[in-house]
């Protein structure tokens, strides 16, 4: 007989936990009476049974000890007989210990894979964040070129938009692309404005003065660098920035009027 090969089937758990026929768990006594290896196993087997649900089951010692005698058959709390147990009634009793332990074993399993789950989550969070992240920095790389490219070229015009009124001390630029019908207008020469109201750009025509909106920077606030792509398609001359209430205006606000340049003829 393989006795590794014996022990290595799992039997002898079953027969700790009670699931083995009658005839099986006679079987298993007999070779324990035999095999010192396999009694060895059996009480490794057993005292790692009872350890384990030492560590899971209740810290009340009454709990423990009403327990105990339920299950080994006393009833009330009054004295009763010592009784003998049979090796039945050690068998049913590791049967009961080994599904405590397989309770016990299953919720902290259920518990890891809620862990698991959890963390997967927040993992899948952080890549999403991380992937923006990503696309900005590659969006703002982008643009950054962009604006070089703007800055070098020699046929850009540049228009500088003085402060106007009570707003002198504000300043604004335009560098008009005139082949791709755009402007990068750098606002950083304009204050934050108040709760409510907006920054609007005009295309302006002198002769008669005829402003067109080119639309309104509602994200002024939360934009870095203050340089804004606008669309243009129009043969401006000038061009001027008013603070207007928040969804812009049709026509500019004079008194409000913070900055404006005229494109060199």
């Amino acid at each position: 007989m393989d006795i590794n090969a014996y022990i290595e089937s799992g039997i002898l758990e079953l027969y700790v936990a009670g699931s083995l026929s009658d005839k099986e768990n006679e079987e298993v006594y007999a070779l324990m009476q035999k095999n010192p290896e396999i009694l060895q196993e059996v009480l490794n087997i057993e005292a790692a049974v009872i350890k384990l649900t030492a560590a899971t089951a209740p810290k009340n010692k009454n709990y423990i000890l009403t327990s105990i005698k339920k299950t080994l058959g006393f009833k009330g709390n009054s004295d009763t007989k010592v009784i003998s147990i049979t090796k039945y009634n050690w068998i049913t009793y590791t049967g009961w210990a080994a599904s405590v332990v397989l309770a016990a074993g299953l919720l902290w399993t259920v518990n890891q894979n809620t862990t698991l789950q959890s963390n997967i989550e927040v993992a899948n969070v952080k890549q999403a964040l991380l992937e923006t992240q990503i696309a900005n920095s590659k969006n703002s790389l982008e643009e950054a070129q962009t604006l070089v490219s703007v800055l070098r070229d020699d046929a850009i015009t540049k228009i500088p938009l003085a402060g106007q009124g009570n707003f002198a001390s504000t300043y604004a630029k335009v560098y008009w692309d005139k082949k791709e019908q755009r402007i990068f207008l750098d606002a950083q020469g304009l204050p934050e404005p108040p709760e409510g109201k907006v920054y609007q750009v005009w295309s302006l025509k002198l002769s008669p003065l005829t402003p067109t909106s080119l639309g309104t920077i509602d994200d002024f606030a939360t934009d870095t660098n203050k340089i804004f792509e606008i669309a243009n398609a129009n043969q401006s001359e000038a061009f001027g920035i008013t603070l207007e209430p928040a969804g812009g205006s049709d026509t500019p606000t004079m008194e409000f009027l913070y900055t404006l340049g005229v494109a060199a003829s």
